[in-house]
């Protein structure tokens, strides 16, 4: 883990990324790279909830930390949803077969599903930021 200050500065640059990643997410589905896309919707969500978490100094160097502490900092304590977890689990598994698994792919309807939650996502960690007091995002 490090800490640091999210300056206003920092969070919009790491939204900005996760909007970069959902925009080519929208693409790639509707190019049928269902792979791709299932990729970069994990990763737009990845950035949002790295931006959550920067809201509390907080940033870890691997995806299996930065999961595990937006669950535990965030999800278990009400501030998203329950089922949040497991939304971001079956995006994490997508990716994995997207990105490393010759055996299996990636359907339509799942990159579809995928890019759809990763928008509600990256759309609720905005909401979430812009709720902070202080907030200039």
């Amino acid at each position: 883990m490090t800490d640091f200050a999210a300056t206003a500065e920092v969070l919009t640059a790491i939204l900005a990324k996760a909007d970069e990643m959902l925009s080519s997410a929208e693409r790639a589905v509707e190019a049928r790279a269902h792979g791709d896309a299932a990729s970069r919707a994990y990763y737009a969500v990845f950035h949002a909830l790295s931006a959550v978490l920067a809201t509390r100094g907080l940033s870890y160097s691997s995806h299996s930390q930065t999961l595990g502490a937006f669950n535990r900092e965030f999800v278990k304590t009400g501030a998203f949803a329950p089922e949040t977890s497991r939304q971001l689990q079956r995006l994490f598994e997508d990716r994995q077969i997207a990105d490393y698994d010759w055996k299996r792919h990636v359907d339509q309807d799942t990159a579809r599903r995928d890019v759809a939650d990763a928008a509600a996502l990256v759309a609720g960690c905005k909401r979430f930021i812009r709720e902070q007091p202080g907030s200039s995002t």
